[in-house]
């Protein structure tokens, strides 16, 4: 093991017997490499070969676009956690630090298909009218990221209208001051709408949708005077 320490490998396989159907990896480099795209391509391989229910499959962003379109990646480093179905997990940039642990659990939600959320974010989402991009900028060394990356991550897998990104906010400088990214973490969505901290479930679900409601209702404004 290059990334993954023994110890931890050996935790790691436990928590994999938890897999219930096979989940895939894939990791988007380019030939030559950007900056964290090995440390990615090497960290989802040994990941991997502590399961035999976890395979990666490594494309390049540039000779490979027609896969990256398929799966919406549009900037690498990128891991792409697909299981029964692509449940529009996506990882950009470097899952190190405090958010590998983030990058196991998920690996292990997508197997099962089940997020473990509440019945009443459930029966909420399940009322959804839009589709919702959500995007979770973190750093590495931020104690409260993993629990916002793990949230958005959840609403994904329970919901057909949410695809949720984690984005390294250092590593996409320019995504960190398109957004104003100033504190961690920091959720966008949908491209206008902010949500900072990691907020517990019921508060989340309650503010996004009350923001998605307003937005929805400023653009039919906009809609009927344009």
């Amino acid at each position: 093991m290059e990334l993954i320490k023994e110890k931890d490998a050996q935790a790691i396989q436990e928590w994999f017997e938890e897999l219930e159907q096979s989940v895939r990896l894939l990791v988007f480099t380019q030939e030559h490499e950007c900056e964290y795209c090995r440390e990615n391509r090497v960290l989802a391989e040994e990941m991997a070969s502590l399961s035999d229910n976890v395979t990666v499959e490594v494309y390049d962003f540039v000779d490979d676009r027609a896969v990256a379109e398929e799966y919406g990646v549009d900037k690498i480093p990128a891991i792409a956690i697909i299981g029964e179905q692509d449940y529009g997990v996506r990882y950009y940039g470097f899952p190190g630090g405090y958010e590998f642990t983030t990058l196991v659990e998920d690996v292990i939600d997508v197997s099962k298909g089940d997020p473990g959320l509440s019945e009443q974010t459930m029966e909420a989402l399940s009322k959804l009218s839009q589709d919702v991009h959500l995007q979770v900028f973190i750093t590495p060394t931020c104690p409260y990221c993993p629990r916002a990356v793990r949230l958005a991550h959840k609403l994904a897998i329970a919901s057909e209208r949410i695809r949720a990104d984690m984005v390294e906010a250092i590593e996409f400088p320019h995504l960190s001051n398109k957004y104003q990214v100033f504190g961690v973490p920091l959720t966008i969505a949908n491209e206008t709408i902010r949500l900072e901290g990691a907020m517990p479930e019921a508060r989340l679900i309650q503010e996004l949708l009350r923001d998605l409601e307003k937005q929805a209702q400023s653009d039919a404004d906009a809609a009927w005077h344009g």
